[in-house]
């Protein structure tokens, strides 16, 4: 999910234990995924800080980052930056990655 210049530290980053809901946004956001609390809100209910607060979404959050750090993980390197957008645009669609979906949250 995404471009990096550093993909071990991308990675640990998402599944760090005590990463928050900052530093791991993909875990974040398959915890949103499963606790249904997809709508991101920039007011204080709904917030990262208010659905981390919860007990359900905090768990749910924990075993996002737990997944991650079991995940098999494959890359791509490309060195051109807008054949990296490109590429990373048609993974994207083919493999149908519904958590790259290039929206700003």
């Amino acid at each position: 999910m995404g471009r990096t210049n550093n993909l071990r530290r991308r990675l640990r980053s998402h599944a760090r234990p005590g990463a928050s809901g900052n530093q791991a946004t993909f875990a974040f956001r398959l915890a949103r995924a499963k606790t249904g609390r997809l709508e991101a809100s920039y007011k204080t209910k709904g917030s990262r800080g208010s659905l981390s607060a919860t007990r359900h979404f905090s768990r749910a959050f924990k075993d996002a980052k737990s997944r991650i750090r079991c995940m098999d993980v494959r890359f791509i390197k490309e060195g051109h930056p807008v054949r990296q957008a490109l590429l990373e645009i048609y993974i994207a669609i083919c493999l149908k990655a519904k958590f790259n979906d290039f929206d700003t949250h």
